[in-house]
């Protein structure tokens, strides 16, 4: 398989607005979870309340994200300002 994948240097990694990306989409996941959580009914009685969890989760998991965004833009920051 190897004679068949090119070698090349991968890209430089993009960098732009990471914390405000992940906070948006935090965000987006928790009013998708408000926004389903009325008709709870409806997806229990249909087997899909995996629907409502699964915004949940997300939420969740953007929250740990945005900790983590944040901590990275902060050692960012400071090896930038002491390489200065």
């Amino acid at each position: 398989m190897t004679k068949w994948t090119p070698t090349h240097e991968a890209p430089e990694p993009l960098e732009g607005p990471v914390v405000p990306t992940i906070i948006g989409g935090t965000v987006l996941w928790f009013v998708l979870f408000l926004v389903q959580l009325p008709f709870y009914g409806w997806f229990d009685d249909r087997g899909q309340t995996w629907w409502v969890w699964t915004c949940l989760a997300g939420a969740g998991l953007g929250l740990i994200g945005i900790w983590y965004v944040r901590k990275r833009d902060a050692a960012l920051k400071r090896m930038a300002r002491d390489a200065a």
